[in-house]
C-alpha cells in the first residue's frame, strides 16, 4: 500500500467537496456521475473504518484491553 490511509474527518471533509462540486450548475452529467462514482467509493471506505472501530470496541476484554484482532 503505497498511500497513506486517511482519517474519517479528511474522508467526510472530501465528501463535503465532491457534494459542493455535484451542486454547481456547470458540472457535466458525466462529470457528476464520475463524482458520484468517487463519492460512493468515499462512503465505502468511511463504513470499513466505522466496522474495524466497531469490531475493536467488541474484543475489549474486562480490563479495558484490546484483544488482538484475529485475521479473517
Amino acid at each position: 500500500m503505497g498511500e497513506q490511509e486517511q482519517t474519517l474527518e479528511e474522508i467526510f471533509q472530501e465528501l463535503e467537496g465532491i457534494i459542493e462540486k455535484m451542486q454547481q450548475r456547470e458540472v457535466s452529467l458525466e462529470d457528476s456521475f464520475c463524482l458520484y462514482e468517487q463519492g460512493i467509493q468515499k462512503l465505502k471506505q468511511c463504513n470499513d473504518k466505522i466496522d474495524y472501530v466497531e469490531k475493536q470496541m467488541l474484543l475489549l476484554n474486562g480490563q479495558g484491553e484490546l484483544e488482538p484482532l484475529d485475521a479473517e
